[in-house]
């Protein structure tokens, strides 16, 4: 399974974002994909994660303010607004083969892409 994630930059506080993520299943059936972020000296947080029914669930930290969606089986997106210093980070494309039910949880992942920086300025 391969993920290659696109779409970060610098914007000023306010801005919005559009990441893409291109997915390549190798034949897996993926259940979940998602977005996770990774600030420096932070773990990595689970800000949204959407599974193969559409369902999707949201970090508090960016509830009404993102929105995950995808085209399957090969695309993932995050529109990104209203964003602020503290969403600076590293956001990686992940997803998962398995069923078991856990909510915005890093190590439930398995295929990950090497990330794109966003940088959000004040």
């Amino acid at each position: 399974v391969k993920l290659v994630e696109s779409g970060g930059g610098s914007v000023q506080a306010g801005g919005s974002l559009n990441l893409s993520c291109i997915i390549t299943p190798s034949g897996r059936e993926l259940y979940q994909r998602a977005w996770v972020r990774q600030a420096p000296g932070k773990a990595r947080e689970v800000i949204a994660e959407i599974d193969m029914y559409g369902r999707t669930n949201y970090a508090a930290s960016v509830k009404g303010r993102f929105t995950i969606s995808q085209d399957l089986p090969n695309s993932l997106y995050l529109q990104m607004n209203s964003l602020q210093p503290g969403d600076t980070a590293k956001y990686y494309c992940a997803a998962r083969e398995s069923r078991f039910t856990v909510v915005l949880h890093a190590a439930a992942y398995t295929y990950w892409g090497q990330g794109t920086q966003v940088t959000v300025s004040s």
